[in-house]
């Protein structure tokens, strides 16, 4: 089962690839040049050298600083011109064509946003955008993905139960390991997000795991992030407090988790942020009555992670913009421009 599941995976990797190649090669054509619309959001996490492992389930979220340079020059050749997030409605308004927007936003804060990422913005004056969610750089929530991961990784048998479901696993191979973590993903938001994860960390301490030192070795704290707020390229938006799926909460709990983050990065930042990222960025937190809620809370712009470009109608739907991922496993030019022509989300 493991084995199957994983080369499904690979499978679906190289129908993506493919679906990337002739989408590059359709924009070359000047077909469905409508698809590209009048810009493009790209969402990143991780920018860092790459580190290969024999289990990596969170691959996807990093990307190398080479290939952000990389990525940054075809998008140039391309035509695009890259702005700030927050300028995205004025920009939409003015509805040039000719001339398509590209925006970049880093989610979570990590501190190679500006080892690594800063000087390749720097270089080419490229400004971009990084989501903070408070209780990552307070350290008082953890990233669940990432304590799995390392527990998953240090294990060759798991016995545990996360949110009510008992999970057994056996993993010595890769294969196992891919599938505990599905497992696990799975049991996360089976119920109670809140305590399935504090059922995962209390088994993390039990193998000798602190899930929030994984946190404050990869994240940014308050003051490191006070000392880059300043800087003319990057933008500091809201990520909630703890990173948790919000369509499930309470009306209370979502504009707890809206207002108490952006407080937080006005105190940081000295600027009330007027820019949300969604935790997940899918269903998982997007839906009518968190969109209505984040307006009501003072965002101007939202953005999720459903994939596609931006219209003259987007404005419509400021709380719900779409964003394209820059994905681990897609890290070629050409990827970069069959991604910003939108004729891969184009029904």
């Amino acid at each position: 089962m493991g084995r199957h599941q994983t080369s499904m995976g690979n499978i679906r990797r190289m129908a993506i690839t493919g679906g990337l190649i002739v989408a590059n090669f359709t924009q070359k054509l000047g077909l469905m040049a409508g698809a590209r619309g009048l810009g493009v959001i790209f969402t990143l996490h991780h920018v860092r050298p790459y580190q290969p492992k024999s289990f990596e389930p969170n691959r996807h979220l990093e990307i190398t600083p080479d290939f952000l340079a990389r990525a940054i020059l075809r998008l140039k050749a391309d035509g695009y011109r890259f702005a700030r997030l927050e300028d995205v409605a004025e920009l939409i308004a003015e509805g040039r064509r000719n001339e398509p927007f590209a925006v970049l936003t880093l989610d979570d804060g990590f501190r190679n946003n500006v080892e690594h990422a800063l000087p390749v913005f720097e270089r080419h004056q490229v400004p971009a955008t990084i989501f903070i969610a408070k209780g990552l750089s307070e350290r008082s929530h953890s990233m669940w993905w990432e304590t799995a991961a390392a527990l998953i990784a240090r294990s060759d048998r798991l016995q545990m139960t996360i949110g009510g479901t008992e999970l057994v696993c056996e993993t010595l191979s890769t294969d196992q390991k891919n599938r505990a973590f599905d497992r696990i993903s799975q049991a996360i938001f089976a119920q109670d997000e809140a305590l399935a994860i504090a059922d995962l960390n209390r088994a993390a301490d039990r193998q000798g795991i602190n899930p929030l030192a994984l946190v404050a070795d990869q994240v940014m704290n308050a003051d490191e992030l006070k000392a880059i707020a300043k800087h003319p390229l990057l933008t500091l938006g809201a990520h909630t407090v703890s990173h948790r799926g919000l369509a499930l909460l309470d009306d209370q709990a979502v504009l707890a988790e809206l207002t108490e983050s952006a407080a937080y990065v006005e105190a940081i930042s000295g600027t009330r942020p007027t820019t949300l990222a969604y935790p997940y960025g899918d269903r998982r937190s997007v839906s009518p009555k968190v969109a209505a809620l984040s307006e009501w809370a003072g965002f101007r712009l939202a953005v999720t992670t459903r994939p596609g470009t931006l219209s003259e109608r987007s404005l419509e739907h400021a709380q719900t913009l779409p964003r394209v991922s820059l994905n681990g496993f897609y890290q070629k030019p050409a990827h970069v421009s069959a991604l910003a022509s939108g004729i891969p989300f184009r029904r």
